[in-house]
């Protein structure tokens, strides 16, 4: 039941590669953001010079109200796509981090059961009933993890159908605004 430097060694190496696996999924989701914010940065300018160029263009008030109506549905759905961007990359980096701390959670849980085995061999007679009130709080303890792990990707799955749902009637209805001022 003695812990070998072999055995601490391995377990620090394992902290480390985790530790490793955390920060390059931290990294790579702060470099997917930093690209996607200089891409909106320079589309933003862009299409800013471009809708300054159009105004600018216009022969009377009625054609740059037009103009106006007209270029503010496109700029409205790139603030939705960047918004949808910005969700996805936060959704994924989540899924990622949920994936290497459940990993995790399994090697613990490995780890323990295993600790327990060893306990059990080298425990005193009479003792079975101790051992089973740890294994069975161990099992509740699963069971708990478990419940909690479905409910929170229950409540992911709705909150991502919701803010889907709440940006597509967003869109449609800057899109009938758009129109309805484009006609009078």
């Amino acid at each position: 039941m003695y812990t070998t430097p072999e055995q601490l060694a391995g377990a620090n190496k394992a902290n480390v590669e985790t530790l490793l696996t955390v920060a390059n999924t931290a990294f790579a989701s702060a470099e997917r953001l930093a690209a996607l914010n200089l891409n909106t940065a320079r589309t933003i300018l862009e299409d800013s010079v471009n809708n300054a160029k159009s105004l600018l263009a216009a022969k009377d008030a009625q054609e740059l109200v037009s103009m106006q109506a007209a270029l503010a549905q496109p700029a409205f759905e790139k603030a939705v796509a960047y918004s949808r961007s910005i969700y996805e990359i936060a959704t994924q980096t989540q899924e990622e981090f949920s994936k290497i701390f459940d990993s995790q959670y399994v090697e613990i849980n490995k780890n323990v059961s295993s600790a327990l085995d060893k306990a059990v061999k080298n425990a005193p007679a009479g003792s079975d009933v101790a051992v089973a009130a740890v294994k069975s709080a161990l099992a509740a303890a699963n069971s708990a993890y478990e419940t909690m792990n479905k409910a929170a990707k229950q409540v992911a799955e709705m909150a991502e159908a919701n803010v889907a749902a709440a940006t597509s009637a967003t869109v449609k209805a800057v899109g009938a605004s758009a129109k309805a001022k484009k006609a009078a």
